[in-house]
């Protein structure tokens, strides 16, 4: 294992999973805003706010799906080596991390069932862009509308069909990360 994998981790990791964590729920108790993350140096093609929300979010009883675009023996050790989390098939994911097409289709990640919603997966979708432009999104959360860029925002509306059930979703771009919830309503343009 090279010097690299074994390093990128926090360097204060009480006060800087402490300073992720809250930027992470604070994105999703507020869908549509944009944080800023640091702490974490992940191997390419990790970003910097993704190789956080691992660092924060999974450990060895969070299983992890990488999506193609991901799957790197590179990411795996960092992963192995920082998180611990399982890495297993879609279908069997806590969280799930890659592209937004390498996620696809999203039908295969857990949703949650009546007795237990909270059973779903989190997606961690790396984006090349995140600005809040886009999609309009309306729930919980949000004042009166926000708009972040999502990949496929139709894709996003069915998941909110079937709330309580569905996939959460935790999008990321470089040092930045904002959240769809389930919960969040997306709007196209479509009479609301």
């Amino acid at each position: 294992m090279t010097a690299h994998l074994l390093s990128g981790g926090f360097a204060d990791p009480p006060a800087d999973a402490a300073h992720a964590f809250r930027a992470i729920m604070q994105a999703m108790a507020r869908p549509g805003t944009i944080h800023d993350v640091t702490g974490a140096r992940p191997p390419a093609p990790l970003s910097i706010a993704a190789g956080t929300a691992l660092l924060t979010l999974c450990d060895r009883t969070t299983p992890l799906f990488l999506g193609p675009s991901h799957d790197t023996a590179e990411v795996r050790a960092w992963v192995t080596f920082h998180c611990a989390a399982p890495l297993v098939t879609a279908g069997d994911a806590a969280f799930a991390l890659g592209t937004w097409d390498a996620l696809l289709p999203t039908d295969r990640f857990p949703i949650g069932n009546p007795e237990y919603p909270d059973r779903a997966a989190t997606l961690i979708v790396e984006l090349p862009a995140l600005d809040p432009v886009g999609a309009t999104l309306t729930g919980p959360g949000i004042r009166d509308t926000a708009t972040l860029p999502l990949p496929d925002p139709a894709a996003f509306a069915a998941n909110h069909a079937r709330f309580p059930l569905g996939w959460d979703a935790i999008l990321t771009c470089g040092d930045r990360v904002a959240a769809v919830p389930r919960s969040t309503a997306i709007h196209t343009g479509e009479a609301r």
